[in-house]
């Protein structure tokens, strides 16, 4: 029996890897529609990876509540629950907050030179209304964030919380959201993780989640796209 070598881990590791961002991101731009049934294969095939990192890929998507694998019937692409979300919101606000005050106290130089090219650039998006630049830079601030917190627990947390807000963000974006003010909340923040000051990062993520609790109840009167 052959034996794999640390470099056929490695590599299958990325693969799982890749696998996991491709599909992840086909859930959360809403090309795998809610509701719909995929197969190993079709995914495979879809995103151009072999089946067993896909295999992989989904163990962590379901852990993640953006799939359900039915035996013997497919993958489910897990629908959008309005209660679950608002319960995410609970406890995403309290690790937010953490994440934040932690981030502001053990950020490098570097890491906070980029929050406060993250802030410029957040406030330009605002100032522009541009959802692409936003959407790119909301998801650089969360990555950001998480590693200048130098807290597992909290990032692990944030990997399970994320991918869920992102694809109910991009549902609703359109109809329900003021994106230039949630544009210079993102930007508020960090800045303040850029300046050092824990107590304001953590006011500016409060802030931050009152008006993303404001905008998931307005989705309750109106139906996704």
């Amino acid at each position: 029996m052959a034996i794999a070598s640390a470099n056929d881990t490695e590599v299958y590791a990325s693969l799982t890897d890749l696998a996991y961002e491709r599909i992840e991101e086909e859930i959360v731009m809403l090309r795998l529609k809610p509701g719909s049934i995929v197969s190993e294969a079709q995914l495979s095939e879809h995103v151009g990876i072999g089946r067993t990192p896909i295999r992989e890929a989904l163990q962590r998507l379901a852990h993640a509540g953006l799939v359900v694998v039915l035996p013997r019937r497919g993958i489910l692409i897990s629908e959008i629950d309005i209660r679950a979300q608002l319960q995410l919101l609970e406890v995403r606000r309290e690790v937010e907050r953490l994440i934040a005050g932690n981030a502001a106290e053990r950020a490098t130089e570097a890491e906070r030179e980029r929050f406060q090219g993250i802030a410029r650039e957040m406030a330009h998006a605002a100032e522009t209304d541009d959802d692409r630049s936003f959407l790119r830079l909301d998801r650089e601030l969360n990555d950001l964030s998480v590693d200048a917190a130098r807290n597992g627990f909290a990032a692990k947390a944030m990997q399970l919380m994320q991918p869920l807000s992102r694809r109910f963000w991009f549902i609703h974006y359109q109809e329900v959201a003021d994106l230039p003010l949630c544009a210079r909340l993102h930007a508020e923040v960090a800045r303040a993780i850029g300046d050092g000051d824990r107590i304001r990062a953590c006011a500016a993520s409060d802030r931050l989640l009152d008006y993303i609790e404001t905008f998931t109840r307005a989705t309750l009167d109106t139906p996704p796209r």
